[in-house]
């Protein structure tokens, strides 16, 4: 089976209008490509943990992109049709429509290639689609992250796997994205769990995968910042702008004598975010570095 792409180029300040000219004539999604957005953000003050180069190479022409049925013989002429009459009505700027084609197989599956069982300290973490043969009393959890998340192979993940230490201890994941970490302290003798992400696909992939593990877990679409749980152990693998945001609420979901795990701290973030915490009460007790990664367990002093 095959699918066909729809490209058109624009300018920056039309691409949403183009956007909008394909969603009009029925597309059930979009992207764009656009090099402005990414020099817009780094004028901006947000705070960048890491940003890959190879941004800046692409071309100034922004590409806005769709799929569509290989049968569906009407679409290029729709959009066309739609295109000319927001130039006719206001003024749009765009180029030829370029048609082209994907194997699904190539669309739906080719990522899941570069998945590979992770072998950690504390479990080994397994893609649905493989087939593995545990060892003698190794921790197996099976793992689907769908297309936007990861089965433990970063190694903000990996190091969250090898610091945990949750048997008996009530456990918070901020954050929980595919839900590996949550569901590895099921596996690994949690007494509780509780994981939260605002994206519901996250949600909608945690459940999931709690289920195909058989653990039992609280997962709901929240932000950890409006709530007032606790738990013995907090993993909060995200990103180093979001952990210092997270600072100076964070400990109160803490129970007395308990701990936090913060992962996804790229290197040149890592003092100003070990200060952040310092500053809202907190002390480092383990640091872990891997790739260019850090990750923190820390106490309240």
């Amino acid at each position: 089976m095959k699918y066909k792409t729809i490209t058109v180029s624009t300018t920056h300040k039309d691409a949403d209008l183009v956007s909008s000219a394909m969603f009009d004539v029925g597309a059930q999604g979009v992207s764009i490509i656009d090099k402005q957005d990414f020099l817009d953000l780094v004028k901006s003050d947000v705070i960048w943990d890491y940003v890959d180069e190879n941004v800046l190479l692409q071309s100034d022409d922004v590409k806005v992109s769709t799929i569509t049925e290989i049968d569906d013989k009407t679409f290029e002429k729709r959009l066309s049709t739609r295109l000319f009459e927001m130039k006719a009505d206001g003024g749009i700027e765009y180029g030829e429509i370029v048609v082209g084609e994907i194997d699904a197989a190539d669309y739906e599956n080719e990522w899941k290639k570069y998945y590979k069982p992770i072998v950690t300290k504390n479990i080994t973490v397994v893609p649905t689609w493989i087939k593995y043969e545990p060892k003698a009393g190794e921790r197996v959890m099976k793992l689907d992250p769908g297309m936007a998340f990861g089965t433990g192979s970063h190694a903000t993940t990996r190091m969250c796997l090898d610091l945990m230490d949750v048997k008996g201890k009530s456990v918070i994941d901020v954050g929980c994205g595919s839900g590996i970490l949550g569901i590895a302290a099921c596996l690994n003798g949690a007494k509780s769990v509780y994981m939260c992400d605002i994206d519901d696909q996250a949600v909608r992939f945690s459940i999931e995968n709690a289920k195909q593990n058989g653990v039992n877990a609280e997962i709901e679409q929240a932000d950890l910042i409006a709530g007032d749980r606790k738990a013995d152990f907090i993993f909060a693998n995200i990103t180093a702008d979001i952990l210092m945001r997270l600072a100076a609420s964070i400990g109160k979901h803490l129970n007395e004598g308990g701990e936090i795990l913060l992962s996804g701290i790229i290197d040149p973030r890592l003092d100003e975010v070990v200060k952040c915490y310092e500053d809202a009460g907190f002390k480092v007790v383990k640091h872990k570095n891997l790739d260019e990664w850090n990750a923190l367990l820390i106490i309240k002093k």
